[in-house]
């Protein structure tokens, strides 16, 4: 038997592995997400040097640009579990 010849995965295992890959990929994602925002968030609230705490309208800033990313990744989250769904087909979970 040739090297090649293990590497053959059955149907099963093949999705199982698929499966994996999109929720790695996915979780690579979000973490990607998470640190481009907080450093958008950071250069666009923080104007000044940072100190103990944040300045009322450094706080009121950051408060909203984390709310309207949350917003944001609640969507995509959504979205991306839609068309999952479409992709599996109805009854499929």
């Amino acid at each position: 038997m040739s090297a090649t010849e293990n590497l053959k995965l059955d149907e099963a295992t093949q999705k199982e592995l698929a499966t994996f890959l999109e929720r790695e990929q996915a979780q690579a994602r979000v973490q990607q997400s998470i640190h481009t925002f907080t450093s958008l968030c950071w250069d666009k609230c923080i104007t000044g040097t940072p100190s103990t705490r944040f300045s009322r309208g450094e706080e009121s800033c950051l408060s909203s640009c984390v709310e309207r990313f949350l917003d944001t990744s609640i969507f995509l989250v959504k979205r991306i579990e839609q068309q999952r769904e479409s992709m599996m087909g109805p009854g499929s979970s």
